[in-house]
């Protein structure tokens, strides 16, 4: 699909060095408007929505903020520690407000498995679709996080 002017401007900010020392986009040389719809049509095979992945990690961070950077179990299988670092960071979507350098590394004790998140992420995923492109340090596939944490198709 062909990108408008608007979404190069946005992949622009996502390169390494402009917001972030890695940037959003990895290896992958595709168009962001292509990484969107890719990762769009994952999740909707998953039966689920950005937003029920957005909320549910956004849930386990909340939770685990109260371990003060220690992991504390959070039923019924997860392990979860939210640590922070100095410093907040800009959407690079341009939407106003910054995010705090935090990430919630959560453990399923069921799974065996373990994904780190950032709060930056939470709102990438939940109101943008955007996992990071592939090869990125930081990227999340949409299945592997919806199966860690858990979520689960809603009933509507």
């Amino acid at each position: 699909m062909k990108q408008s002017p608007q979404l190069q401007k946005i992949q622009e900010q996502m390169k390494p060095g402009v917001i972030t020392l890695h940037g959003f986009l990895g290896t992958d040389t595709r168009n962001l408007v292509d990484i969107l719809i890719d990762d769009d049509a994952a999740v909707k095979r998953l039966g689920l929505t950005h937003e029920q992945i957005g909320r549910r990690m956004a849930e386990l961070r909340e939770k685990g903020e109260k371990g003060l950077g220690e992991y504390i179990s959070i039923p019924p299988c997860f392990e979860v520690r939210v640590e922070t670092v100095r410093g907040k960071l800009p959407c690079p979507f341009g939407e106003p407000g910054l995010y705090v350098k935090a990430n919630t590394s959560v453990k399923s004790t069921r799974k065996g498995r373990e994904i780190v998140y950032s709060d930056m992420q939470i709102h990438l995923v939940r109101d943008h679709g955007f996992y990071e492109g592939k090869g990125s340090p930081f990227r999340l596939e949409p299945a592997e996080i919806a199966d860690v944490l858990e979520v689960e198709p809603e009933d509507f």
